[in-house]
């Protein structure tokens, strides 16, 4: 169950940065960056990278090109603690 959940709030994630992005264009109300990178650290960096590749948001802000990356291996290091030493 946690793969599934996992991956479902990466595309979750990844909806949510392609809903900003479309809200920037039509000049409406905006979703934060913090609240962009905060979903990003909670398990949704591989999520959020593919919003930025997929949707080009947010790949001019150096913030973003920091920090996604460096959740995604943070990320990645916590899923693989959970399948080795948890299941």
């Amino acid at each position: 169950y946690f793969f599934g959940a996992y991956v479902l709030w990466n595309v979750v994630i990844m909806l949510i940065y392609g809903a900003d992005k479309r809200r920037a264009r039509c000049e409406q109300l905006r979703i934060s960056e913090k609240t962009l990178l905060t979903a990003a650290f909670f398990m949704g960096a591989l999520g959020a990278m593919f919003g930025m590749v997929v949707f080009n948001h947010k790949t001019s802000k150096i913030r973003f090109r920091i920090l996604v990356p460096m959740f995604t291996i943070l990320n990645f290091a916590l899923v693989w603690a959970v399948k080795n030493y948890i299941f």
